[in-house]
């Protein structure tokens, strides 16, 4: 039980990392600098957080899953607030 909580503790923080990354993302231009800044400026700190919970490459799918999802959460909530007002 505790490995699972460990896991969804990990998943769910790289969704909360890169919720404001892909919100500030989705100001940019596909393909410019900014653009790829803020869709892998949160992969070291991952690869950080993974290695102190003395997970192996194995969970990587799963981070990087999260990382996704936050991304995309990201954009649709930017996206959303600028059509709004």
């Amino acid at each position: 039980m505790h490995t699972f909580l460990m896991i969804s503790g990990l998943v769910a923080l790289a969704i909360l990392i890169n919720l404001p990354l892909g919100y500030l993302r989705q100001g940019y231009e596909k393909f410019t600098f900014g653009w790829y800044f803020y869709i892998h400026i949160s992969i070291p700190f991952l690869i950080y957080l993974r290695v102190k919970a003395g997970y192996s490459w194995k969970l990587i799918p799963l981070t990087l899953g999260g990382a996704v999802v936050g991304q995309l959460l990201g954009g649709i909530i930017q996206r959303r607030r600028n059509n709004v007002g």
